[in-house]
Order: C-alpha cells, then sequence, then structure tokens
C-alpha cells in the first residue's frame, strides 16, 4: 500500500517536473518554430525577390535584345536607304492666266542593285519632274539621275524607278529582298525614311497591324486608288514615302507610301515589295519599267457583292458589264485568253484571288512575256485558260 502511495507519491511529485519539461519542450518548439519561420521566410523571401530581380532582368533582357535588334536593322539596311531631293515644273492657274511653277519637294528610296537602281513612290518623282537629287546615308549628294520609269496615275502601284548614273566612285549596297506573302499581322517590322524631308535615315519601330489594305490616298488637287497594302503602326511621316519598311531579318517586305490623316494616329500603308517582283524583273533586266498587265475590269468579290448579283462564287476577280465602257480591253492579253464579261478570275497560278490577295497585285507578281494559267468559273462552271501578259502602257 505504502509502496502504492509511495508510487502515487513519486507520481504526484514527478508531475511538476513533466510539466516544466513539457513547458521547455513547448518552448523550445516555439522558438525553433520562430527560428524556422524566419528561416523559411527568409528563404522564400530572398527566393521571391530572387524571382522578381530575374523577371526584371529577364524584362530588360527582352528590351535589350529589341534594341540591340532594331540598330543592327538600322545599320545594315541604313546604307541601302537613299534621300531623295526632286524639282518640279508645273502650271499654276491664277486671274493673270497661268504660270510655270518650279517646286521642291523629298522623299525616300531603296537601292535594289548595285549598279544604281533605286525603287521609290511614283509621287515622289512625278510628271514634270526637272531634276533628282540622291543623297546617300553618308550625306554625299549624287545629281546625275534618271528617272527610268512610273507606273501611270490611275495604277494602283504607286511606284517609280530611278538610276544613278554618276555614282562618284562610291560603292552601292542593295538592300535584301524578302518575301512580303509569308508575312504575318503582328510581325516586328522597322521603317526608315527621310522623315518630313529634313531628317535623314530616321528610324521607326512598330508591327504589321494588318495586310490586303485598300486606300485613296492624295490631297485636295489629286487622289489615287491603291490596293492590297499592309497595314503598321510604325510611324511614317511625309517624306518617308518610298522608304523601306523592313522585317526582323533585315529584308525589306514592303515601301512605305502613305499615312492616315485627319484624326487618325499611328497608321500607315505600304506595298508589298512581292507585288513590285514583275516591275523589278524588268527594270533589273531591260533598264525600264515594264507593267505586265491582263486587260480587264474587275471587282473584287465580297459576300455581300456576290448576294447582291446573285453569284454562287463568293471569292475572285468578277469581270463586271459595263455600258461605258469594255469589260475586256480590246487586243489585251485577256482578250486574246478568249475572257468573257461575268467570268469571275478565281486562281492565277496557285494563288486564290480574294480580299487579300486582289488580281492586280498578284498580276505584278509576274513579268511580262510570262505566260499565266486562269482558274474561271463562267455560269457556274470552272474551266482554265492560259493568258500571256503584255506590257501595259505607263507614264
Amino acid at each position: 500500500m505504502v509502496m502504492t502511495m509511495g508510487d502515487h507519491n513519486k507520481s504526484t511529485e514527478a508531475l511538476p517536473k513533466q510539466a516544466n519539461r513539457a513547458k521547455l519542450a513547448a518552448l523550445s518548439l516555439l522558438i525553433i518554430s520562430s527560428v524556422s519561420a524566419g528561416f523559411i521566410g527568409g528563404y522564400f523571401g530572398a527566393n521571391f525577390n530572387k524571382d522578381n530581380h530575374s523577371s526584371a532582368s529577364k524584362g530588360q533582357a527582352v528590351v535589350s535584345s529589341e534594341s540591340e535588334l532594331i540598330t543592327k536593322i538600322a545599320k545594315d539596311v541604313g546604307p541601302s536607304v537613299v534621300s531623295i531631293s526632286v524639282t518640279t515644273r508645273t502650271t499654276q492657274a491664277s486671274f493673270f492666266g497661268t504660270r510655270p511653277v518650279t517646286q521642291e519637294s523629298a522623299g525616300t528610296g531603296v537601292i535594289i542593285d548595285s549598279t544604281g537602281v533605286v525603287v521609290t513612290n511614283r509621287h515622289v518623282v512625278p510628271k514634270g519632274t526637272t531634276s533628282v537629287t540622291v543623297t546617300l546615308s553618308d550625306g554625299t549628294e549624287l545629281k546625275d539621275v534618271e528617272v527610268l520609269g512610273r507606273t501611270s496615275d490611275s495604277d494602283t502601284l504607286d511606284v517609280a524607278f530611278l538610276k544613278i548614273k554618276d555614282k562618284k566612285g562610291k560603292e552601292l549596297k542593295a538592300a535584301k529582298l524578302g518575301d512580303s506573302s509569308k508575312v504575318q499581322v503582328g510581325e516586328k517590322v522597322v521603317a526608315i525614311g527621310n522623315a518630313l524631308g529634313e531628317f535623314q535615315n530616321t528610324v521607326t519601330s512598330g508591327i504589321i497591324s494588318g495586310y490586303g489594305r485598300n486606300v485613296e490616298a492624295g490631297d485636295e488637287e489629286s487622289s489615287e486608288s491603291l490596293q492590297n497594302l499592309f497595314q503598321t503602326d510604325a510611324a511614317i511621316n511625309q517624306g518617308n514615302s518610298g522608304g523601306p519598311l523592313v522585317n526582323s531579318s533585315g529584308e525589306v517586305i514592303a515601301i512605305n507610301t502613305a499615312i492616315a490623316g485627319g484624326t487618325a494616329q499611328s497608321i500607315g500603308f505600304a506595298i508589298p515589295i512581292s507585288d513590285l517582283q514583275g516591275l523589278i524583273k524588268s527594270v533589273l533586266k531591260d533598264g525600264k519599267l515594264q507593267r505586265p498587265y491582263l486587260g480587264v475590269r474587275y471587282v473584287t468579290l465580297t459576300d455581300a457583292y456576290a448576294e447582291e448579283r446573285k453569284l454562287d462564287t463568293k471569292q475572285g476577280a468578277y469581270i463586271t458589264p459595263s455600258q461605258s465602257e469594255p469589260s475586256i480591253v480590246s487586243g489585251s492579253p485577256a482578250e486574246k485568253a478568249g475572257l468573257q464579261e461575268k467570268d469571275i478570275i478565281t486562281k492565277v497560278g496557285d494563288t486564290e484571288i480574294n480580299k487579300d490577295n486582289t488580281l492586280t497585285s498578284v498580276i505584278g507578281r509576274y513579268s511580262v512575256g510570262d505566260k499565266v494559267k486562269l482558274t474561271v468559273v463562267r455560269d457556274g462552271k470552272t474551266i482554265t485558260v492560259e493568258a500571256t501578259l503584255e506590257a501595259a502602257q505607263t507614264d
């Protein structure tokens, strides 16, 4: 019994010690937990800061990389970009009749061949141009410059070609031309040009905002219809006309030609370089501009237009019936190929004709003398015809 009690007493005496030990253990655990929490918090905090720092570093690396890319493009393509100064003689009407007026203007061009061939816009060197001066990127002025040719004022391609006849011993660098048919919306691009006719080789960057755009460009005195253009948000200013729009590989994929006026912001337009391939080939081969043409008057089909005309085919070039002008130009390749009113040209070769690839722009990719296969819908049936492209009249 005493043993029992003794055991009991022993037990009762041991309780405070165990409690103290328990408290000590709990306190130790609390201290360990606090230290661990501090360590873990510090660890995660450090890694959080490290991650943030890493993200910031990555962001800075992206910005730095993009900046370096633009710098490289400007350095590589810049020597192929020229500023163009033009003197034009026109007539101006007044109360006393008409009188001759001399005007000066400026634009941009791109060297496409080391022999001195330059591509620019038609409106940079319009009819009435009496002299052209080209300034290279290093500031050298070259005054012996010839206008090889320009498209007609009614042509949807606003293009002209120059030839630098006296290079003053300078070695000219031709730009690399890309394939504009592979360009995607959102692709990074750089525009280079003689901004406002004062700031030579100004560089701006942006993206391709859209393609297949048709616009009316010009001023109060004259305007022109342009088709199948790229839209970009890279800043394009007056004087940039005729300059290159360049991809991230440093290839020219378009020629800058127009900007949206009014309240529009960051909306510029450029001619896809692939649409000029036929013209470029003719100029480099024969030294003159030869514009391939088919010789039809057409409307690019849309769903609404097709529904209005009760046409089953929804895309293509619809040869429109007309009372005032013949739909098929007399003596043209189209007439020789047997094309008719109300035919719908759906393909040229393997390229489908639609709002993004108009008939005129696709034909422009060929050269004079090329034979092209046309897929045509006539009276609900699909046929193929072959046409040999001829040279259109140019100014």
